[in-house]
């Protein structure tokens, strides 16, 4: 059997070497992570809150790497600031227990790997190789194949084939109000790009932020004092969540696209943020790269004794191919479209969102596509 390397411990790759020992727990596998043994450095690491489609909800639960304080989401309000036009989404016109779920970075990312401990204690050829330094690695004599997955934030990476720069960077955080908005999710698109309002782990009347906007302008509101801060933010996104009484957490980062061209190449494949980075606008960034890690780990683990690896990655690539350009396409032109300050562009922004209330199998075939990807 060949011997599988998988670079980076976030996670998708975490996922994808979880999804490959339990349906073959004798495959020589080997992952790389910069982080130690402990999970200390997870626990006190990234709180910032990440959207969790309900079909990555599912994938993480068969394994039960599912973390428990994660708030779901039953209705999704969009808005066009100081246009008309809207949406609203129910988890019932899809038949489904919640629309998505909102989990804390850290949270994932230790379920994932816990999950990952429990499983491997019966994979006798599996390799955990902690505080590895990714750039030393010597890909050449790694292994039979290499898995990349070592993420990355935008503008962070070296590679750039499908590029674009946004000019926009999002401050994210959290915010307390003098009002419960349980289950409920918003998307209020502004001059500058989507602001989003998501629920929170720390209760029914905190709300998870994230507020795009133009680079400057992100750096002069997080300068803000605490009280010019929130007045700001009650401006731009109005009072339907409430009033906004308090702000913490908050940091900043650059968006834009990076996506590679092709995601195989020989023994090498490229999943989640190392394949591709987006535009939050969708929350997609997580469940395309869990898709592509799932994927993946069924591609090898369905591999025979005889079977050619190159072919198998070549079937991987063809399985992923509508899935991944329907989402980035989809995320890419969103992030354009309602950053756009042309009339006729904001004109047609509002007719599109009536449009998408009215039109439910539009809306539900759009949603559907989000919640679980092109199958």
């Amino acid at each position: 059997m060949k011997r599988i390397a998988i670079i980076g411990g976030g996670p998708v790759g975490l996922a994808c070497a979880s999804w490959i020992l339990e349906k073959t727990p004798d495959t020589p596998l080997d992952l790389y992570d910069r982080l130690p043994e402990s999970n200390d450095a997870i626990t006190q690491g990234d709180s910032r809150g990440i959207a969790v489609s309900q079909g990555s909800h599912l994938l993480l639960k068969n394994i039960g790497a599912w973390p428990a304080n994660s708030p779901t989401i039953h209705k999704i309000h969009v808005s066009h600031r100081g246009h008309f036009g809207r949406a609203i989404v129910r988890r019932e016109e899809l038949g489904q227990d919640a629309l998505g779920h909102i989990v804390r970075y850290a949270d994932i990312h230790l379920s994932i790997r816990q999950a990952l401990q429990r499983i491997s204690k019966n994979c006798p050829q599996f390799h955990w190789h902690f505080n590895q330094k990714i750039d030393e690695l010597d890909k050449t004599q790694l292994a039979d194949v290499i898995i990349h997955a070592e993420g990355g934030l935008f503008k962070q990476q070296e590679w750039q084939e499908i590029y674009r720069d946004y000019d926009q960077s999002a401050i994210v955080g959290w915010v307390r109000t003098d009002k419960t908005n349980q289950h409920l999710a918003w998307e209020r698109f502004t001059e500058e790009g989507p602001l989003a309002l998501l629920p929170n782990h720390k209760g029914h009347e905190y709300l998870n932020l994230v507020w795009c906007g133009h680079p400057p302008t992100t750096q002069a509101r997080l300068a803000l004092g605490p009280d010019d801060f929130l007045r700001e933010l009650q401006t731009s996104f109005g009072t339907r969540a409430g009033r906004f009484l308090e702000a913490g957490e908050l940091r900043s980062y650059d968006l834009g696209l990076n996506a590679r061209k092709e995601i195989v190449k020989g023994r090498e494949v490229w999943i989640g943020n190392a394949a591709q980075t987006m535009h939050p606008v969708a929350g997609q960034g997580l469940n395309l790269g869990l898709r592509d890690a799932h994927t993946l780990a069924e591609a090898i683990s369905g591999l025979g004794i005889n079977r050619n690896i190159t072919e198998a990655l070549e079937h991987y690539q063809t399985l992923r191919k509508t899935d991944r350009n329907t989402t980035i396409a989809t995320t890419d032109f969103l992030a354009r479209i309602f950053t756009s300050s042309s009339k006729p562009v904001i004109c047609a922004r509002g007719i599109a969102l009536s449009s998408l209330q009215l039109l439910v199998p539009v809306k539900q075939s759009l949603t559907r596509q989000m919640m679980f990807g092109q199958r």
